[in-house]
């Protein structure tokens, strides 16, 4: 596992308090209760996307279809739904959907030896296209009201999402830090031929981080649809964005071996307060997709800088 200097792991969350101190004093409705339970929903999406992502960018990968991904887990689980199952079902139902649309992304990745941006580009397509097929381009509507608490509820006058955020992020740091697949994913990230003459089983530790991936991407979907109280087949376009942009503001790196929890959920944030701070001074959202594209562009400069000096 690489060395991160002291600085740049600082760096995202000086920006986070930065950020919040400046929306703070620009906008009076910025540190509302109701105001700040909203942005911890809208950003336990991102989140929680983002954790997946995490691992797959620190093997090295990367994943474009989650959007997609999202967007037909959510779909499938509300389906099941309005067909009468139990809530706990339908949720496991759209969480088995993105670990299984995580799966095959993996399998194709390891098994045709592609590059990951062709397979997850073509597999974009595909997840979107599979969506608006079952669902003939319409939303579900007819949900069980009690599927609202997962997205929407309180548990100990805290979000219900933000519990299920900590429970993620938690288990996704033991992963990484504190067990063999873990260390098997950094290698994988640094040096992959080197990884292979060590006799780590590439290919199984890729596709499984892949599945872990859709797995939490399916979760995301699951607490989207629970927000908007529907299944939408076209819900989740841009966010393989919004993801990337979020690990890659939290020191990861596109080129792999680097990474961690806490910087993917500090980046996270960064986009969620971005996004909040534009709707509450009415900045449009066209220039957040501008910002967003940009800080993605600085971020990978930076880090290209920072290894050539360290060469």
């Amino acid at each position: 596992m690489k060395k991160t200097p002291l600085l740049q792991k600082l760096l995202p969350f000086l920006s986070l308090i930065i950020l919040f101190v400046a929306l703070s004093i620009a906008s009076p409705y910025f540190l509302t209760p109701n105001n700040l339970a909203s942005v911890a929903r809208q950003t336990a999406v991102f989140n929680t996307m983002a954790l997946g992502m995490t691992i797959v960018i620190i093997t090295g990968g990367i994943d474009l279809s989650v959007g997609s991904i999202l967007g037909l887990s959510g779909l499938i689980g509300t389906m099941a739904l309005e067909r009468g199952v139990p809530i706990p079902v339908g949720i496991g139902i759209g969480i088995l959907t993105g670990a299984v649309c995580g799966f095959l992304n993996g399998f194709a990745i390891t098994r045709l030896k592609i590059a990951p941006f062709i397979v997850t580009l073509g597999a974009l397509g595909i997840y979107r296209g599979t969506a608006l097929i079952i669902s003939n381009g319409l939303p579900v509507h007819k949900i069980p009201a009690g599927f609202s608490f997962l997205g929407e509820g309180n548990l100990l006058g805290i979000p219900f999402v933000v519990w299920l955020l900590v429970i993620c992020a938690v288990s996704v740091h033991f992963l990484l830090e504190h067990t063999r697949s873990g260390r098997y994913a950094f290698a994988i990230g640094s040096n992959k031929i080197a990884a292979v003459y060590a006799g780590i089983p590439v290919d199984f530790h890729t596709t499984t981080v892949y599945a872990i991936g859709g797995m939490l991407t399916g979760l995301a979907g699951m607490i989207e649809a629970s927000r908007l109280m529907t299944g939408q087949p076209t819900a989740g376009q841009g966010y393989e964005l919004q993801a990337i942009a979020a690990v890659v503001i939290g020191g990861g790196s596109l080129n792999g071996g680097e990474g961690s929890v806490i910087g993917t959920l500090i980046g996270a944030l960064i986009m969620g307060l971005l996004s909040n701070g534009a709707d509450l001074l009415n900045v449009s959202n066209y220039w957040q997709q501008v910002v967003i594209g940009a800080v993605i562009i600085l971020a990978v400069t930076l880090d290209e800088l920072r290894k050539r000096r360290a060469r």
